[in-house]
């Protein structure tokens, strides 16, 4: 018996279905389910072995989930927004209903804890119900009569989705609420990292939206390089690195297509020297750590006010060593593996680079953890300069560079000294201060006292090399839709 079916047979051996216990999961092209060979191999990120397959699609397939989609978009198109709202809410309904058969696949290929997998799931859930209630109203600008101007919005067409590793079934799932809503249909392509918590809600879906309306196709970076140039697709929302966006941007601009990117991120937070450390100390533990820092808004350099920036230092390294990091699966366990070997190696080559520049050190972590899979414990460095690599660049793994300020106009400059720009927080009692001091900041998002919670009521995006558009509220959805001008000429004089 494979780690897989173990996993998945002593968790929920009451209603897993035997596609899943063997670990192999069938795409959803038109509303069927589709294999395809040869089969991608995911990795157990705790184990470093293999723990269950994939399709691996080629352009047949590609083609067929197209043309499926091309076919169901007059349809879904001309249904009405509380039509499209209640199949959106009844396959809501169906993934909560398996919501801890998803959890344990999604900790099984990511690594992250159950109780964060099952929190992912049912986060998704809840904002699928709440896409689902925005709908664009026309904007009327002289009313329809003699002169009239009203403005309204039709859907984009077919959305070609790619998702990230990171958090796939959220973000890949966000991307189909947003675009089904907006009356367009969808192709949806995980990270081959990540396919299979996908592909089992993919197949949650059948039966509950028409045929077509969504499908799900896993494969490797050719099969993402194929959705950017087909011509049957004519939006691409990609969630990913700043490098991987600019391809995708380049592909997509040979036939036109929208584009909506979510990329990296550099992300600051500033502490103020009246900072609340009890209340705030626990929290920037969580806002660099959370999913073992693999958050594309996740805490990746925190600046602290000189005047307290030893004792903020040793709070969270207090946090950081006692920091439970092991398999999702385990009871106790605070931040799971990191999800593949190639980001693995990118954080032990970034922080043995910070520690070798003068008069770094590290607090807490440094190096991997002894044993099978890829575990590196909470890593926090002082003394860097902001040219040290690990300040300058994007981590996106365990591992905060913690940098001393002393003046505001110092660490807004410095904060702002990136190519990246997708959020960043501002921890202080004077809320008019840091009112003031956000709107300084060249990023997309900017908390106050927290960090990395969006809103779905709310758009979320980035600035500079951090993307284009915007995701979530009523701007989210309306980037699936294209403006419709409609203008009514006076009639002319009998």
């Amino acid at each position: 018996m494979n780690e897989w079916t173990r996993i998945m047979l002593l968790s929920f051996p009451s209603n897993i279905d035997a596609a899943v216990a063997a670990g192999e999961l069938q795409m959803t092209i038109d509303g069927e389910p589709v294999g395809a060979a040869p089969a991608l191999v995911v990795i157990n990120p705790a184990t470093g072995e293999p723990a269950g397959r994939a399709p691996d699609a080629g352009t047949a397939d590609l083609d067929r989930a197209v043309a499926a989609a091309r076919a169901a978009l007059p349809r879904w198109s001309g249904m009405t927004h509380a039509a499209r709202a209640e199949r959106l809410g009844a396959f809501a309904d169906a993934i909560q209903r398996r919501a801890h058969d998803v959890a344990a696949v999604l900790t099984l290929e990511q690594g992250k804890e159950l109780a964060s997998a099952t929190f992912e799931i049912f986060g998704t859930v809840a904002w699928m119900k709440q896409f689902s209630t925005i709908e664009i109203p026309e904007a009327v600008i002289r009313p329809v009569g003699r002169d009239g101007l009203v403005v309204r919005h039709r859907p984009v067409g077919v959305v070609g989705a790619i998702a990230p590793w990171n958090v796939p079934v959220f973000l890949g799932f966000m991307k189909v609420a947003q675009a089904l809503i907006a009356g367009c249909t969808i192709v949806l392509k995980p990270s081959p990292f990540t396919p299979l918590s996908t592909l089992l809600v993919g197949a949650l879906s059948r039966g509950i939206l028409p045929p077509g309306v969504l499908n799900v196709v896993s494969g490797g970076d050719a099969l993402g390089q194929a959705m950017t140039d087909h011509e049957g697709i004519d939006k691409i929302s990609f969630t990913g690195s700043t490098e991987t966006g600019k391809r995708v941007v380049e592909s997509a601009s040979r036939t036109m297509k929208r584009v909506t990117l979510e990329l990296g991120g550099n992300d600051p937070a500033i502490i103020l020297p009246d900072a609340d450390l009890d209340r705030i100390v626990p929290a920037l533990m969580i806002g660099a750590f959370g999913n073992a820092g693999q958050v594309c808004m996740a805490i990746k350099r925190l600046f602290v006010h000189e005047d307290i920036h030893d004792e903020v230092a040793a709070r969270l390294a207090v946090l950081a060593r006692d920091h439970v990091v092991g398999s999702g699966f385990e009871p106790g366990t605070a931040m799971g593996p990191i999800q593949n070997r190639a980001q693995f190696d990118r954080v032990i080559e970034l922080v043995e680079d910070a520690g070798r520049m003068p008069g770094a050190q590290i607090l807490a972590g440094g190096k991997p953890l002894d044993g099978p899979g890829f575990f590196y414990p909470p890593t926090l460095v002082v003394g860097l300069d902001d040219d040290a690599r690990l300040v300058r660049e994007e981590q996106f793994g365990p591992a905060l560079p913690i940098l001393s300020w002393r003046t505001e106009d110092e660490v807004i400059a410095r904060a702002n000294a990136t190519r990246f720009g997708l959020s960043a927080s501002i921890w202080t009692r004077d809320l008019e201060k840091a009112q003031d001091m956000s709107k300084r900041l060249d990023v997309g998002t900017v908390w106050i006292n927290a960090h990395g919670l969006p809103d779905p009521a709310a758009p979320f995006g980035g600035t500079k090399e951090s993307g284009l558009g915007r995701s979530f509220g009523p701007m989210g959805v309306e980037a699936y839709m294209e403006a419709q001008t409609l203008s009514i000429e006076p009639s002319l004089p009998m």
